[in-house]
């Protein structure tokens, strides 16, 4: 998913998407499994492929495509794929921008769990410890940790409050790339997330699967091609009229029930509860596995306390 917060940062978006043939390529896209030949779409649109490469390149540029060689018959072909399974645009005021404290935190740097199999943790290198062995997630090790998976519990993070003083916080929003935890994969595989802040649950995702049918982007060369490819990257918000997901309402939790300032301790938690009706696992993929190249993203938007 990408999170356009501004008109000037989506522009080159929306360039690319002013165009009839370009949504055609990503409407074939789209309905044909995602992925095709140049070959095949410019046969498909009846264009040369002179003409589809300006397009597709267009479209590579700003993210919504992504070219990848194939080998077949005496040749290389490019195969095109969708590469943006959503696309948030979130206008917000200049000046809201300018008051906001960002950080990022690795996956392995939780500071509580408590997690039952299957389960496991990985670097960019290798697996930390044995697979389904929950004593693991206490390796010094852990701290290298890229992705991590699991089939019910939580993890917990500490995220790092360093809003300048006497200011009170208006919201929070947390980026991260999920999907289920499958024995194996399973791109059908429902799993009740769960969101908590300081202990206070805020709301609930349905993931649809524990996505393996492709190799994620950024998923190093070693992992095994039977093991979690890839998630999707979710925007959780919470502000002062409820908390979202991707811009849908999933509570009416707000940040101001919480009465957060520069002085606050702010615990998240993810979890899958015992008592979902979809307990269905989770992955936390980080910088260097799935799709999306990112740790766990925070923005703390602050403002002065009122007297």
């Amino acid at each position: 998913m990408l999170h356009i917060t501004s008109l000037n940062d989506g522009l080159d978006i929306f360039k690319a998407l002013g165009s009839d043939v370009r949504i055609e390529i990503l409407n074939i896209l789209l309905e044909d499994s995602d992925s095709m030949s140049m070959n095949e779409l410019a046969s498909r649109l009846n264009i040369t492929n002179g003409a589809l490469t300006s397009h597709i390149k267009k479209l590579e540029n700003c993210g919504l495509i992504s070219i990848s060689n194939e080998s077949a018959g005496h040749g290389n072909q490019k195969i095109c794929s969708v590469h943006l399974d959503k696309i948030l645009i979130d206008l917000e005021r200049q000046e809201d921008l300018l008051h906001v404290y960002s950080t990022d935190i690795k996956v392995g740097h939780y500071s509580a769990y408590h997690i039952c199999p299957t389960c496991g943790l990985a670097s960019d290198k290798a697996i930390i410890g044995e697979v389904d062995d929950s004593r693991y997630f206490d390796h010094p090790d852990r701290y290298n940790a890229d992705i991590l998976w699991f089939t019910k519990g939580f993890v917990e993070y500490h995220i790092p409050n360093f809003i300048p003083g006497f200011q009170k916080i208006t919201q929070i929003t947390i980026s991260a790339e999920l999907s289920s935890e499958a024995p194996g994969v399973n791109n059908v595989w429902p799993s009740d997330i769960s969101f908590y802040l300081n202990d206070v649950h805020i709301g609930n995702w349905l993931s649809p699967g524990d996505f393996g049918d492709s190799r994620g982007l950024f998923t190093p060369d070693w992992w095994y091609p039977n093991w979690n490819q890839y998630g999707l990257l979710k925007l959780l918000v919470i502000n002062r009229k409820g908390t979202f997901i991707d811009g849908l309402k999933i509570s009416d939790v707000t940040i101001d029930s919480f009465h957060l300032d520069y002085r606050s301790s702010l615990r998240f938690r993810l979890a899958v509860d015992d008592d979902a009706k979809h307990v269905g696992g989770l992955t936390i993929f980080g910088k260097t596995f799935g799709n999306y190249g990112q740790d766990i993203k925070v923005n703390i938007h602050y403002a002065p306390i009122e007297v």
